[in-house]
């Protein structure tokens, strides 16, 4: 059941980040804007290549209320062929300096599954939270690295790889199993030290459509593990699929998504559009304050 009026009491629950020092505060829950330098990503690929565009981009974004701003090298779309570490660091470090001078005070979240490319952005432009889509299991010095780093970590179910992951996907119990690789992985990021992670259950992300919609009604059963979620489901297929559409076309689908996540208990929105999602933070805080 989505609306309950446990959202607030479940649990007390971790409602900040601890990124460089600064409290990134999740108790109002945050949007985070996605931009992808990368040729073939599914809805933005080559929009983002001229520096002017990636800076309108990003501007218009935190002008629209985006509380960070995510950075992505690699495309992890269904089918996607991986690509070097060098180019993905060639796409990824002009970005990042570029938006650093311009908007400094942004946080800014870096989209890798890399060990070596977090270390080298952090090394040139300070703290940046690591958002790995693959939960570490595609480099096995990434949980040691972000202990490390001490920089905040988004720890995502991923099952396969990209190129793999939606080649007939198959659970017994969907919650069940991600329940279990979250107890795991998150008990080994803090005995390294790790001590803000985020979890995102990754829709899409060697899934099915039936069990994109049971993790979406069912997204309120991660809060007993008391650390902030995160839910990335703008425009992806599990939308546009089930509205027999385009990515395109999915602007409204997406709202409607993203609204049923914050009922479930979500903290920060993964969005391509970020005015549409603020606006839904605020009518469903509106909604939250009436809960007595």
């Amino acid at each position: 059941m989505l609306i309950t009026q446990s959202a607030g009491k479940f649990l007390k629950r971790k409602n900040s980040i601890n990124l460089g020092g600064e409290l990134i505060d999740l108790s109002v829950p945050a949007v985070m804007g996605i931009i992808n330098v990368t040729p073939d990503s599914f809805f933005d690929g080559g929009k983002m290549e001229d520096e002017k565009v990636l800076m309108a981009a990003v501007e218009k974004m935190i002008e629209d209320g985006a509380s960070i701003i995510d950075i992505g090298g690699v495309s992890t779309r269904p089918g996607a062929q991986l690509i070097s570490t060098k180019v993905e660091l060639g796409r990824l470090l002009p970005a990042v300096e570029t938006i650093r001078k311009k908007f400094p005070a942004i946080p800014l979240s870096i989209d890798t599954f890399r060990s070596w490319v977090a270390v080298r952005i952090i090394d040139e432009f300070g703290p940046v939270i690591v958002n790995d889509i693959a939960g570490g299991t595609l480099d096995s010095k990434m949980f040691e690295t972000i202990g490390k780093l001490e920089v905040p970590y988004i720890l995502s179910h991923l099952k396969g790889t990209p190129r793999d992951m939606q080649e007939n996907p198959e659970y017994d119990d969907i919650i069940k199993e991600i329940s279990t690789y979250f107890s795991e992985k998150v008990k080994r990021l803090t005995k390294l030290g790790v001590k803000d992670i985020i979890i995102d259950p990754g829709f899409g992300f060697g899934k099915n459509l039936d069990h994109n919609y049971e993790l979406l009604n069912k997204l309120d059963s991660f809060k007993v593990f008391q650390l902030p979620v995160m839910a990335g489901l703008s425009r992806k297929s599990m939308i546009w699929r089930a509205l027999e559409t385009k990515p395109e076309f999915a602007l409204n689908g997406t709202t409607v998504a993203n609204t049923l996540a914050l009922m479930g208990g979500t903290d920060i929105l993964r969005v391509h559009d970020v005015k549409e999602a603020v606006e839904a933070v605020k009518i469903f805080c509106e909604i939250k304050a009436t809960i007595k």
